[in-house]
């Protein structure tokens, strides 16, 4: 009769800690839809290889609408399954995203947080709040191409955006707390200063070159073992030379470990030592 009774109690956790798990997805699906204007549209999608009418649904959808976030949803899907792993392997760190728009990634990895009642981790949210730097005429032409551009500047306006309204976008959601630090100013200055010890997962998504070898470079040694990189503009080789920032990072530093795909444009990789 114990072992019955102690059988029956089993299962009953394992039923609640179903629910309480199937909860935590439900609620973090339904904040993704939202930071991403998913809830009453559907995201743009470039599979038609129709490059303009990508780019006008694209600031319809995003820019123009109430988006936080300019990520597809299986990039938050990604985001979401990196960060429960490193919970639950306990790999040591905080999160942090370096390039975050209006925050709307940093604002999901403060939910998921909040959703596991973790509150000895915290969310890094990196940015300069004053749009990308200008890439170097010589060393990234295409950079600077893009940069200068008519879409880039008047249309994207260099994805600037004020970190007033980055904190409100968070207070919005309830999740303006002492577990959010915001880094503001270039990569090159604030990243390297910045008083983190060690991180769990590591999103990159400074779009350009620079941006991204100064999150590596500055990072990258503060990734535990276990924990996650993500490229978000890896493969964005129409704009940008994030690919090759990358490479030659993870030539420079030995690294074997896979690169796997998130989507067409986007990458991550698991720290194995």
């Amino acid at each position: 009769m114990r072992e019955l009774a102690m059988s029956k109690r089993d299962d009953t956790s394992r039923d609640a800690w179903g629910e309480l798990e199937g909860a935590r997805r439900h609620y973090l699906d339904l904040l993704a839809r939202i930071l991403t204007n998913n809830i009453f549209a559907v995201e743009p999608s470039d599979r038609s290889h129709n490059q303009s009418q990508f780019v006008e649904q694209f600031v319809r959808h995003y820019i123009k609408g109430p988006a936080f976030s300019t990520l597809p949803l299986v990039r938050f899907e990604n985001l979401r399954a990196c960060m429960v792993d490193v919970l639950r392997q306990n790999n040591a760190g905080d999160f942090i995203e370096a390039g975050v728009w209006r925050g709307g990634a940093t604002i999901f990895m403060r939910a998921l947080l909040k959703s596991y009642g973790v509150a000895d981790r915290r969310v890094w949210v990196a940015d300069s709040f004053d749009g990308l730097p200008e890439p170097d005429p010589e060393k990234f032409p295409l950079e600077a191409k893009t940069h200068r551009g008519p879409v880039m500047r008047k249309v994207y306006q260099h994805f600037t955006c004020d970190l007033d309204e980055v904190k409100n976008n968070f207070n919005t959601f309830g999740l303006l707390d002492e577990q959010v630090v915001f880094l503001k100013g270039w990569f090159k200055d604030t990243l390297a200063a910045a008083p983190i010890a060690r991180l769990a997962v590591l999103r990159l998504d400074g779009d350009y070159y620079q941006s991204t070898t100064d999150g590596l470079l500055n990072l990258y040694n503060k990734v535990s073992v276990g924990g996650y990189v993500i490229i978000d503009d890896y493969a964005e080789d129409s704009w940008t030379y994030c690919r090759k920032a990358v490479n030659e990072f993870r030539r420079d530093q030995g690294i074997s470990e896979p690169l796997m795909d998130v989507d067409a444009k986007c990458v991550y990789w698991q720290k194995a030592q």
